[in-house]
């Protein structure tokens, strides 16, 4: 009576089974059989025996020993560059990512990501810029799980830093300081160009300020001057030279606080005030603004009456914006000076 045998399936009949003679070349062959991708393929009567089987093992184990010592994953050593998140080099032997393209899932990125950095470590880079965009927000978490931190965000993405050395790490801080500017606008009457907000801590207070604002993204300080005394007031400036300016710190959200007090011209008259913000404006005489009790409590506001009147009546002279280049950029860029005073000097 003939014994009827079970079938055993085999991968390979439908062309899903590499060939054997494939093996020697598998570096991966234990671990795809410890995760069962291949356990169709082996059978009581397959052509592997178990001799070959433990030299196979002892081959690849040794391979997986080298890529685990530089490596958090052992896959990563035998990656190829198509295999790693894509970057550029910076100037400081750091690598910069931009997370653009199609959604990624969290495990996918977390597996190229710390492949990338076996790599990177392996190339000697030293710090790495994550960049996020809002799109791939549930990216954040698997970085964060791998050590990156927070660096800093826009409204379109989240900057994460990682350091690999074993080194102090050198990564440069976010930016610490916000910039602010103050006009200081004189007619030929001696009258200042002068407000009260309808918001904020001097709202209602009856103070009567200079115009003031905070510099926008990517703009000068001279042009954020002409444009905040604009906006407010309606009243078209020219720019003449930073008076002064004042640095202090944990202002906004602890960042340290620039503000640079600028001497304008004004180049008409008629205010037209800017009604979102500006509760009132007018010109007012230089000494009944002097004069208000809030002037003389606070220095700044002291000292900035002081400076510009000195500006009209002895001669003094502040900083004014030169255009030049750099060796970092040929970009055009603002040097601020004295330019009277070199001027004199080269005549």
């Amino acid at each position: 009576m003939l014994r009827s045998r079970a079938p055993m399936f085999c991968n390979r009949t439908v062309g899903l089974c590499p060939p054997l003679r494939d093996f020697r070349r598998t570096p991966l062959l234990v671990s795809i059989i410890h995760e069962r991708k291949w356990l169709g393929c082996l059978g009581p009567r397959s052509e592997i025996s178990r001799d070959f089987m433990r030299r196979i093992s002892s081959q690849s184990n040794e391979k997986f020993a080298s890529a685990s010592a530089n490596a958090s994953s052992p896959l990563s050593a035998l990656l190829s560059d198509a295999e790693i998140l894509p970057g550029r080099s910076d100037d400081h032997g750091g690598v910069v990512v931009e997370m653009n393209g199609a959604p990624m899932s969290s495990d996918s990125f977390l597996s190229l990501l710390r492949a990338s950095i076996s790599k990177w470590r392996q190339q000697g880079k030293r710090g790495v810029w994550l960049k996020l965009p809002i799109e791939h927000a549930n990216l954040v978490q698997p970085a964060v799980q791998e050590g990156f931190w927070y660096h800093h965000a826009e409204p379109s993405y989240l900057m994460l830093v990682y350091w690999i050395p074993a080194s102090k790490n050198t990564l440069p801080v976010n930016a610490t300081h916000r910039v602010g500017v103050g006009a200081f606008l004189i007619n030929q009457k001696r009258e200042v160009l002068a407000v009260q907000e309808k918001s904020g801590k001097l709202s209602g207070s009856g103070f009567w300020k200079l115009p003031t604002g905070v510099i926008e993204h990517g703009e000068d300080i001279f042009a954020g001057a002409v444009r905040e005394v604009k906006e407010e007031t309606g009243i078209d400036a020219e720019f003449v030279e930073v008076l002064a300016f004042r640095q202090s710190h944990m202002a906004f959200f602890e960042k340290s606080d620039l503000f640079f007090v600028c001497l304008m011209n004004p180049l008409s008259f008629d205010i037209q005030k800017q009604e979102s913000e500006i509760e009132a404006a007018q010109w007012m005489p230089i000494e009944e603004f002097a004069s208000q009790p809030i002037v003389h409590k606070h220095e700044l506001l002291k000292y900035i009456v002081e400076v510009g009147l000195a500006r009209f009546e002895k001669g003094f002279s502040g900083f004014s914006p030169l255009s030049i280049t750099s060796v970092f950029s040929n970009r055009q860029s603002s040097l601020y000076l004295n330019t009277e005073y070199l001027n004199s000097r080269s005549s």
